[in-house]
């Protein structure tokens, strides 16, 4: 059985559909990769699945559990955890203080403090530093061991990323890298199409608030993906996967 079944889900602002009809599956252990251009509904699909936007019609599965109505903060107790876009930190506490609050959310699973400055280890040395006078990458690393401190079944990274310089940006993904290899569940929005696929197992794009293409990471050409990412008419082979 998948850990996440997302059926049908439509989800919209006022009268703005922002996610029409989007169905998804995703197994324990696997590594999605959501892309598609701004306002594709990328976001708004992790907010439904995260609890923190109430979608208009279809359901949300977690291992088997009909989560559709269940709020965000309990959702957290069963294993989701989101990395939101701007990563949110408290900014006058320190990092350790910013990855200390989200402990004992989901206890049990063994991360802790040590262990996430283990997986970053540019944080080694900011560990008493305040948030708000991190780099962006270092910000973005604590928002992801802030994540992690829920001891998560389900990680969702919403644009890891956006904003930061190049050598930031190498320095979150080789962490993640780590991560994913250690087993953790991530589905992951990300407008950087090469990073996306270097980390993913599967490729969902979307379109206009649709799933346009979804397959195996190392099955879909990169022409497809960008077809598909800009609503363009491909070569043959352009569409789910079987």
């Amino acid at each position: 059985m998948s850990l996440l079944e997302v059926g049908a889900v439509d989800a919209q602002y006022g009268l703005l559909k922002a996610v029409r009809g989007v169905s998804l599956s995703v197994d324990e252990g696997e590594t999605r990769a959501l892309v598609g251009a701004n306002g594709a509904g990328k976001t708004t699909l992790l907010r439904v699945i995260a609890g923190a936007h109430r979608p208009a019609a279809g359901t949300v599965f977690f291992d088997g559990v009909d989560i559709t109505r269940i709020p965000a903060h309990k959702r957290v107790a069963l294993g989701i955890a989101l990395v939101p876009e701007g990563r949110r930190l408290f900014p006058g506490l320190t990092v350790e203080e910013n990855l200390s609050i989200a402990g004992g959310h989901r206890p049990g699973g063994g991360w802790t403090v040590e262990r996430v400055l283990a997986i970053f280890p540019m944080l080694q040395q900011r560990r008493t530093q305040r948030a708000a006078t991190l780099s962006g990458g270092e910000q973005q690393a604590t928002a992801i061991g802030r994540a992690l401190m829920c001891n998560p079944r389900l990680i969702l990274l919403d644009e890891v990323s956006l904003g930061l310089a190049p050598k930031a940006v190498a320095a979150v993904y080789e962490s993640l890298r780590e991560l994913i290899g250690g087993g953790t569940t991530v589905v992951l929005v990300e407008q950087d199409l090469g990073r996306a696929l270097s980390v993913s197992t599967r490729v969902t794009c979307m379109l206009h608030g649709e799933v346009v293409l979804e397959g195996a990471s190392s099955a879909l050409s990169r022409e497809q993906i960008t077809a598909a990412y800009f609503g363009v008419r491909a070569s043959s082979g352009v569409g789910a996967d079987t």
